[in-house]
């Protein structure tokens, strides 16, 4: 085999991929947040041979994932107190 033939074959690659339970762990959103970003074009997915939906760990970025919410600073954490006396 020629050194020219060799260069022309594609490469075997392997390609990383987690589960849509996964992918929400690791972006800190719901389930169906994963979803409507598959539909909106924002994650890559991979089928696999029995049907199920993966997501490609190169199109999770950190700008996809949620906003981190201090607790404190949240609208619903504050709570009315009664004055002291």
């Amino acid at each position: 085999m020629s050194i020219s033939a060799q260069k022309n074959t594609p490469e075997p690659r392997s390609v990383r991929s987690v589960s849509i339970d996964e992918a929400a762990g690791i972006l800190g959103v719901s389930r169906r947040t994963v979803y409507n970003r598959i539909r909106d074009g924002r994650l890559r997915t991979l089928r696999t041979l029995g049907g199920s939906q993966r997501v490609l760990v190169d199109s999770l970025s950190p700008g996809d994932a949620a906003p981190s919410i201090d607790r404190f600073d949240h609208p619903g954490a504050l709570v009315a107190r009664r004055p002291v006396s």
